[in-house]
């Protein structure tokens, strides 16, 4: 008999309950999702945020979800230790802290529902990004050298950028705050509502596309669920409309193979520090 090999993903949220201590759960940041100076934000919200689901049983999927990051997280074990909050017909509230060796990295908090069984009304003036085919995009084989260096994140992703948000690359940013593209794991697994959180943090920082290389701490990072994605790819647009007193804000779309926007988010990040 054969055993499934599950994806870089699933492995990398993976976790394991506590024998002895309610609400705690074990998990491994892996090295394949580093950025910067430590793992990404969005992987780390998926762990969190899939900690809170085990503990929510009925109530699988993030609906609300925030996190405070607090320091750098490192490759290597991490402990979330979770708390119900309230328990409810539609939504179950709880906090979530991940910890390294004793040094808290996250803190969230979260409303967890079941998308499957939400309205499916849908009033919007919201639309999709305009982006050529996948095909006519900007893969990350094409990403410099020491982008990759800095992301090893990336070579777990199937990301194809729109080329005319891309001149930040070629030493030519616009100067308009924005990065879109396609976006889908390199693995082949399907999205589902877990893996919309890394999705809400997986481009480059919108400062490149301002002439501002490196990288951009998270502050804080706020991931709305509207849906669970249709198998496929997924459009994501990045875009910010102010940076000031060394801060800026990133606002992201995530729309699905159906045209339906399925998440979205705001964080507050650090402005790198100049090279």
């Amino acid at each position: 008999m054969t055993t499934a090999i599950r994806s870089e993903f699933d492995q990398g949220i993976a976790l394991t309950r506590h024998p002895e201590e309610p609400g705690r759960y074990d998990g491994e940041l892996g090295a394949g999702w580093q950025i910067g100076g430590g793992v990404n934000g969005g992987l780390l919200l998926a762990v969190a945020g899939h900690a809170l689901s085990l503990e929510h049983g009925d109530h699988p999927d993030p609906i609300s979800i925030s996190g405070y990051y607090l320091s750098a997280s490192v490759p290597g074990p991490a402990t979330v230790r979770t708390e119900v909050l309230r328990t409810g017909r539609g939504l179950s509230t709880g906090t979530a802290s991940v910890s390294q060796d004793g040094v808290e990295r996250l803190r969230v908090i979260a409303s967890h529902g079941d998308l499957a069984t939400v309205d499916g009304e849908v009033r919007t003036s919201a639309q999709p990004p305009q982006l050529p085919p996948p095909d006519q995009c900007i893969g990350v084989e094409h990403a410099p050298k020491e982008l990759i260096t800095q992301a090893a994140l990336l070579e777990r992703f199937d990301l194809r950028l729109d080329p005319a948000t891309v001149g930040w690359a070629l030493g030519q940013p616009s100067g308009n705050g924005r990065i879109q593209g396609w976006f889908r794991l390199a693995d082949g697994r399907e999205p589902d509502p877990l893996l919309l959180l890394l999705v809400a943090d997986a481009l480059p920082p919108v400062t490149f596309d301002l002439g501002m290389p490196g990288w951009a701490p998270t502050v804080e990072l706020t991931v709305h669920l509207r849906a669970r994605p249709v198998p496929g790819w997924l459009r994501v647009t990045h875009a910010t409309r102010n940076l000031a007193g060394g801060y800026f804000e990133e606002d992201a779309e995530v729309w699905d193979e159906a045209g339906r926007l399925v998440a979205q988010s705001r964080q507050l990040a650090r402005v790198p520090r100049a090279q």
